[in-house]
């Protein structure tokens, strides 16, 4: 037998190119995963918002703004931070994470399944393709009702900061709860009104013309910024092909992307230009890339070095003074809260009565004790000597100073001093005139 022969023998098995969907199932995996986040932070009690009180709650703790430091020094460490992530990602939330281009894509992916693959609405202004064997009242009615389905189940996400979730489960299951505002079944609906009314008919034409904070990301992306790159050595092979605009469900060309653009960073153009050449075996001609391309090496290594020290130098101060600040509110936050006004009753000329504003900032029992400094017991008369609280909340408090007190300037302390050791006065002057 010949050695020609014996090659011929062998079996050859030709393996298919594997099509890979590992970006496009990565980022659903973080859209899912940021919506849980949404979720978990009000249920959990990270951050939530106490209607009556008016106030941020965190983990059961009350945030007023007087906790300037707290509120100040995380708002500056969170901005600054965000700066550093918009210059290194550019606008990779709004493919990556964002709620809304989340439920327009599911949107998408549901009108062109119910009625056909052309079906989507079109940022150009074109009407819609429907698929004559789908353009059926069935189907319509199928994508309206769960249109609205998920319209309901995400207009209940807001209601979780402002409503435990034992309150929500309430409003749900239709049951009486004291805590339920009366109103609420009409906030609901308009909830479900924005989010129906966004899904069904906005959807992307949200994140390429009106999204401001979109704007606020582009404001700190830069040539060195994350973003989708053409290989343009080999346009050739783009010839009469238009795969990647077709996958762009923003309505731009990935191939002619630029500084400032609406391109949102979401990888599906490589996804799709990936799988197309995979039947070559061939790798894509998009990538996500940083910096400039065509140069060095060193040049791109030291351009990106450059760009971030430029953002560096001047929101790392920032970031060290925010959270210099935001851990000092930490240090110096107070559960309770002590208030002295002076009462609109008159007394002839006088005013002889005082509110005292006694306030728990914690969402669990507390019990404090007031007594007042400088006066004698029977030159005043205080409505109560102890407060008792079940939760946060607020007691008012009747200071009546008596008439016996004679001319002059009367300074006293109102004193408050709780169960677990916290202390706090405020210091007041009664003047006392002539009677």
């Amino acid at each position: 037998m010949s050695s020609q022969n014996s090659l011929s023998s062998i079996p050859v098995t030709v393996t298919p190119p594997k099509v890979s969907f590992k970006l496009h199932w990565q980022r659903r995996a973080f859209q899912l995963f940021f919506i849980a986040i949404l979720i978990l932070i009000p249920v959990t009690g990270l951050l939530r918002i106490d209607p009556i009180a008016g106030a941020f709650v965190v983990l059961d703790h009350q945030i007023w703004w007087s906790d300037f430091f707290l509120v100040f020094g995380l708002w500056v460490l969170l901005a600054s931070s965000l700066v550093l992530v918009y210059s290194a990602v550019g606008t990779a939330f709004c493919g990556w994470a964002c709620p809304q281009n989340t439920l327009s894509e599911w949107a998408n992916q549901m009108t062109q399944k119910l009625l056909g693959k052309r079906a989507e609405i079109q940022l150009d202004g074109a009407k819609m393709a429907i698929a004559a064997k789908k353009n059926k009242w069935l189907n319509w009615l199928v994508l309206g009702g769960l249109i609205l389905a998920v319209s309901m189940v995400f207009a209940l996400i807001p209601l979780l900061y402002f409503y435990p979730p034992d309150v929500i489960w309430s409003f749900v299951t239709f049951q009486d709860d004291p805590r339920l505002a009366a109103s609420l079944h009409y906030i609901y609906f308009i909830f479900v009104l924005i989010v129906f009314l966004d899904v069904a008919f906005i959807r992307h034409f949200w994140c390429r013309f009106m999204c401001i904070y979109k704007v606020w990301q582009h404001g700190f992306k830069t040539k060195q910024t994350l973003h989708i790159d053409y290989e343009e050595s080999r346009a050739g092979e783009c010839t009469k092909c238009n795969y990647c605009v077709s996958a762009c469900f923003i309505g731009i060309d990935p191939r002619k992307t630029n500084e400032y653009d609406t391109c949102i960073n979401c990888g599906e153009c490589i996804t799709a230009c990936n799988n197309l050449h995979s039947k070559k075996n061939q790798p894509g001609l998009l990538t996500f890339k940083v910096g400039d391309q065509r140069a060095t090496k060193f040049a791109m290594l030291s351009m990106r070095l450059s760009s971030l020290s430029s953002r560096v130098h001047w929101t790392l101060p920032f970031i060290g003074l925010g959270l210099a600040m935001f851990v000092w509110g930490i240090l110096s936050y107070d559960p309770y809260h002590l208030a002295v006004y002076r009462a609109d009753t008159l007394h002839g000329a006088e005013i002889r009565d005082y509110r005292v504003a006694v306030s728990n900032k914690l969402y669990a029992n507390a019990e404090l004790s007031v007594n007042i400094d400088g006066l004698d017991p029977d030159q005043y008369r205080l409505s109560q000597h102890v407060v008792q609280f079940e939760q946060a909340g607020r007691v008012d408090l009747q200071l009546h100073i008596n008439a016996r007190l004679p001319k002059g300037i009367h300074t006293f302390l109102v004193q408050v001093e709780s169960a677990d050791g916290w202390k706090d006065s405020y210091r007041v002057q009664h003047f006392v005139g002539q009677s």
